[in-house]
């Protein structure tokens, strides 16, 4: 099985370098089925925020993942997603995701928050190793790339995802239109 790559990175196998991702993500990462095929790729973390990177190892932005997280509640309970939008787009958290979590208002979750709660850094975040009740909804044009540039729950790596393998991400919902 051959690796996803980019010509400017060196991939290695992210299974093989736990080192290189956060420990939530390392340990997502051991217990699915799809991680043979994942690659990791050491960056400069001063690089790590989407634009920077595409421009610094010329990836196009549509092969790139963001991944935000929001939350919104209805009667008391806190509903919380991970939404991860191809790089050209903007989740579309106040009409679509507003509906699928079954809220009234939906919210960015404040950074500190996300970064406790999820083990990983701000800029790293990333939809594998997300803590359980976390929902992970994913742009359905995503799935369309032969690679897609994640977060690695650090900023001084990425993971290089084969586009198809989003939708099999543990708890991942494949949503039409999720990024506008």
């Amino acid at each position: 099985m051959t690796l996803p790559s980019l010509p400017t990175l060196q991939s290695l196998p992210a299974v093989e370098r736990p080192e290189l991702v956060a420990p939530p993500v390392a340990a997502a990462l051991a217990g699915w089925s799809g991680a043979g095929e994942v690659a990791v790729v050491a960056i400069d973390p001063d690089l790590a925020d989407t634009a920077a990177m595409s421009e610094a190892y010329d990836v196009p932005m549509t092969a790139g993942g963001n991944c935000v997280v929001v939350s919104g509640s209805r009667g008391g309970e806190e509903r919380v997603a991970a939404c991860v939008v191809r790089a050209d787009t903007r989740a579309d958290v106040n009409t679509l995701v507003r509906k699928l979590l079954d809220v009234r208002k939906c919210s960015f979750l404040p950074m500190d928050r996300a970064v406790a709660e999820s083990g990983m850094e701000h800029g790293g975040i990333t939809p594998l190793g997300l803590p359980t009740g976390w929902r992970v909804l994913v742009h359905d044009a995503l799935l369309d790339e032969p690679l897609v540039v994640l977060g690695s729950g650090v900023r001084r790596s990425k993971l290089l995802v084969p586009g198809r393998l989003l939708a099999d991400l543990p708890g991942a919902e494949v949503v039409a239109g999720l990024g506008r």
